[in-house]
């Protein structure tokens, strides 16, 4: 397995990075939003997709 960061081999320790920097680059990049999705991207899906009907009340 590579580390998804910069392709060098894993490191068990690290896993699935191959060091503590790589893991770092990734976690700032979740806690900064680097990995969400655009705007717009998935209503196309809600649009096709068969409305769930409602339970009565």
């Amino acid at each position: 397995m590579s580390c998804p960061i910069c392709a060098r081999p894993a490191s068990p320790s690290y896993r699935p990075f191959c060091s503590r920097r790589c893991a770092d680059i990734d976690l700032g990049k979740w806690l900064t939003g680097g990995y969400s999705l655009p705007e717009g991207v998935g209503e196309e899906e809600d649009e096709t997709a068969p409305e769930k009907p409602s339970l009565p009340h």
